[in-house]
């Protein structure tokens, strides 16, 4: 996720996208830039780290004055947070200016083809090759709005793109697919923007753009094709929020906001993992296969959320790839004297990369010559860096203190994880994991189901305002959200709230069972060994003690219809994938109970977003 502005019309347009970029800076602080087109050239500066550090650089040595620009606050994908790395990104003879926004799928074979022409690329990223697709088509004479169209036929992935051309001051296209972008219809002027808070200010008339369409600003209108060529339009709405809201989507809470990203957020996770020889290939997997085959243990180490990830990952790799997996509290590992070795993997996750306790365990484990992968979300943070291997889950910022999507996505790289390792070793055909990858894929779809009802969560989050404990229960892969649920509900309503696996509850946790207490029952795939008839037993003995049972179960699920209280019904998805879907409507509950209660939902009290002390 990155923010993007453009702008043209009669104002100033550093100020313009400068106070642009600031609105759109929770989208992305790894580094600023901006373009502006001034006589028949281009302006640009761009540094890495926050805004701050681009404003400063433009203080000291002025940009020159310009009605036409765009910019862009950036969230690391492809290459670290540097300079050179920072958007925009400049085709071979300065002539042409782009930002993006996600992740081109087919850059490295588009790479290949720009070098085998002379041109030099000189970042990491995927979208310096966009610029020089864009700059050779300007050179050969088309427009830049037909050099688009052009290009963007030949990519793939999910992608916003804006670019300006120093000889044409007077236009500012963009193209989007699966990828966010909106159009902002001011009087002599017109905007661009990642979302309506890049221009609230100024305009609260936007045009909503379709998929895999371009469009061309000027000061005098807009116009809206296909990929092709082809006329299109764009939906056209009055924006009636504030400016609070506009940031947050319309939201009241970053993380509500950041609950209804999870569909993008996902697919955004699982772009590029396909390689064009139909295997799996990860971020940075600085390992051989042959040091992959020779792991015979993984242990995953984490905080938190991520810890509940862990455990989700520890029945997939166990289930696809027979090897055994310990899962570990980060701040208790290096403490135990675990025995490691060269043929184990220690698996890292944490969004940040930044995690000390984490970090400090990823030290003691290569102290003792073992190898480690990291799951983070953060390119160029020490966790990664420090690690053997990484696979990024590009969330996106997570403005919310309690985290949602940096958790759906976590899972995805877990998922990924245990397919690379049994291509690697061999213990699932190709067809097999072509087949996992594909339900993978239809989870963003499944997951939008659930946000669609989030109205029947609300309702009943907000029955539970009076609450003084809630229960959760799952089996299996169930067990972990069960966990991540319980731990949603302390974070943010400061509620008493506990996890358990159903079958323990007969072992002590059934004593606090009373008249009326609401547990959360998250009941497994039918079909999965005993696992879901296992469920439902113990579903009816908390019934019976007086609970109030609150079901998650798939569509189709009959069997559980006589002893739920409440019934919540999920995608039909298989047990090791149903954490994708069952997490959700637990964020939904805790996020609605604890607004309903009048708390800060972004900032819980006592709790920071990264945890970079032990």
């Amino acid at each position: 996720m990155c923010g993007i502005v453009g702008y043209v019309g009669a104002r100033s347009a550093q100020d313009v996208v400068i106070e642009g970029l600031r609105r759109m800076e929770y989208r992305g602080y790894d580094s600023a830039g901006i373009a502006l087109v001034a006589d028949g050239t281009l302006a640009v500066d761009k540094r890495a780290g926050k805004l701050a550090n681009l404003e400063k650089a433009i203080d000291e040595r002025a940009l020159p004055a310009s009605t036409i620009g765009i910019g862009h606050t950036r969230w690391a994908t492809h290459g670290a947070p540097t300079d050179v790395n920072a958007h925009p990104h400049l085709g071979s003879h300065g002539r042409l200016a782009v930002v993006h926004n996600g992740i081109i799928e087919n850059f490295a074979a588009l790479r290949d083809r720009i070098e085998d022409e002379g041109i030099t690329v000189v970042s990491e990223t995927d979208t310096e090759i966009a610029a020089h697709l864009l700059e050779l088509q300007l050179e050969s004479g088309e427009d830049l709005t037909t050099a688009m169209q052009r290009v963007c036929s030949r990519l793939e992935g999910a992608f916003t793109l804006v670019a300006v051309d120093a000889q044409d001051p007077d236009r500012v296209v963009a193209a989007r697919r699966n990828s966010p972008l909106v159009v902002g219809l001011g009087e002599g002027e017109n905007f661009l923007g990642s979302d309506v808070a890049a221009f609230i200010e100024h305009t609260r008339e936007a045009l909503e753009l379709g998929q895999d369409q371009v469009v061309t600003i000027t000061r005098e209108g807009v116009e809206v094709t296909g990929f092709d060529g082809s006329p299109a339009e764009g939906k056209q709405y009055h924006v009636d929020w504030d400016l609070s809201a506009a940031e947050k989507d319309g939201h009241d809470w970053f993380m509500r906001k950041e609950i209804f990203e999870q569909p993008r957020a996902v697919a955004d996770s699982l772009l590029g993992r396909m390689g064009a020889d139909g295997l799996l290939q990860l971020d940075e997997v600085r390992l051989s296969d042959d040091e992959l085959r020779d792991i015979d243990k993984i242990i995953i180490i984490a905080c938190g959320t991520s810890f509940y990830a862990g455990m989700v990952a520890k029945y997939a790799i166990e289930h696809w790839c027979r090897i055994p997996v310990e899962v570990e509290l980060a701040s208790e590992f290096r403490y135990r004297d675990p025995i490691l070795n060269y043929s184990t993997l220690v698996v890292a996750i944490s969004q940040s990369g930044e995690t000390a306790d984490t970090l400090q365990a990823i030290r003691h484990a290569r102290v003792q010559k073992s190898k480690v992968l990291a799951i983070c979300n953060t390119n160029g943070s020490t966790i990664p860096r420090e690690s053997d291997a990484v696979i990024y889950t590009h969330a996106g910022p997570e403005i919310g203190v309690a985290s949602t999507k940096g958790f759906l996505t976590q899972l995805v790289a877990c998922y990924l994880l245990a397919l690379y390792l049994a291509q690697v070793k061999g213990t699932r055909y190709g067809d097999e994991i072509h087949q996992i990858v594909r339900q993978l894929e239809a989870m963003p779809a499944h997951i939008q189901d659930v946000l669609d009802r989030a109205d029947e969560v609300y309702a009943l989050a907000r029955e539970y305002v009076d609450a003084t404990s809630v229960l959760f229960l799952g089996r299996h892969a169930g067990y972990p959200v069960a966990l991540e649920g319980a731990l949603k509900l302390k974070e943010l309503a400061y509620l008493h709230a506990e996890g358990f696996a159903a079958g323990e509850l007969k072992h002590g946790p059934i004593a606090l069972v009373d008249e009326g207490l609401p547990v959360l029952c998250v009941v497994p795939s039918r079909g999965r060994d005993q696992l879901h008839d296992k469920m439902v037993s113990g579903i009816q003995e908390v019934r019976a003690r007086g609970a109030r049972t609150l079901c998650l179960a798939e569509v189709g699920d009959t069997a559980i219809e006589p002893y739920a209280d409440v019934l919540f019904r999920l995608p039909k998805v298989p047990t090791l994938l149903q954490p994708l879907v069952a997490t959700v409507p637990l964020q939904l509950f805790a996020c609605e109970l604890a607004t309903a209660k009048g708390h800060d939902v972004d900032q819980p009290r006592n709790l920071a977003k990264s945890v970079t002390v032990e």
